[in-house]
């Protein structure tokens, strides 16, 4: 049973299209960042994907799924700073990062922008990114999708794309993957023969020529451009009542 197109919000199209980012996952860990992501985690181990892993953002694994915000009532485990890094490099890990910028090729900046040497802005800094994209799935979270965002080219390189990745050769391709851009306007994804980026849907209300206006090079299109998928009436009500009732994801993502 569908929602109806009418019923669900703008954010709430967005947290399930983040949900699908970990479809088929199995038994991994999922590293959200960021509101509307951490809300899609939730929704798809109580959904689709209930051997995911998910933690309370420090080092306890949860056994429940507790409302943003909320205290859990099961621990299922402990993860430890040491064993979150043996995790990342072993391929057992999905995270979905922000970016302060990100091209065609999915190579992402959260450092600064600017030349490095001299910056106009200071982001987050490097971080995990490098490691992050070449040992486990990494997928992205755009909440305002612009052209100072998507990017022709990263100011500086943290997250590794599919061109960099390749020119650095087996090593670097082994584990490397990108599934899924989300962005308040649509999902973006790799699925080309030289994995530049594709337009893989659009959210509804959002034309073609919007997204194509708001990115600052050419993205691959499908013909014709899907939809993305509504939420179900029980994925709303998990959303709504059990994930996220005080509608924080209204924050991120103006309906």
């Amino acid at each position: 049973m569908t929602a109806g197109t009418n019923s669900a919000t703008r954010a709430e199209y967005c947290v399930v299209a983040c949900a699908e980012a970990w479809r088929g996952d199995g038994e991994i860990l999922a590293s959200p960042m960021g509101t509307v992501p951490t809300i899609g985690a939730r929704l798809a181990r109580l959904t689709f994907a209930p051997e995911l892993l998910l933690t309370d953002g420090e080092a306890l694994l949860l056994g429940d799924v507790p409302a943003l915000g909320g205290r859990t009532e099961v621990v299922e485990g402990w993860l430890p700073y040491r064993r979150h890094l043996a995790m990342v490099t072993g391929g057992r890990r999905h995270v979905m990062m922000g970016a302060g910028q990100l091209d065609r090729y999915g190579n992402q900046n959260i450092s600064c922008i600017g030349d490095w040497a001299t910056p106009t802005r200071q982001l987050l800094g490097v971080r995990g990114a490098p490691v992050n994209t070449l040992n486990n799935p990494t997928s992205y979270w755009v909440p305002r999708h612009t052209r100072r965002v998507l990017v022709e080219r990263v100011d500086m390189v943290c997250g590794v794309g599919y061109d960099r990745a390749a020119a650095a050769g087996p090593s670097a391709t082994r584990f490397h993957r990108i599934p899924r851009v989300v962005t308040d306007l649509a999902v973006l994804d790799f699925e080309t023969p030289d994995h530049r980026m594709r337009l893989a849907s659009l959210h509804p209300g959002v034309s073609v020529e919007q997204v194509l206006d708001a990115t600052d090079f050419p993205l691959a299109l499908p013909d014709p451009v899907p939809r993305t998928r509504e939420p179900t009436a029980d994925e709303l009500r998990l959303i709504r009542e059990v994930i996220d009732p005080r509608r924080l994801r209204d924050r991120e993502v103006r309906s």
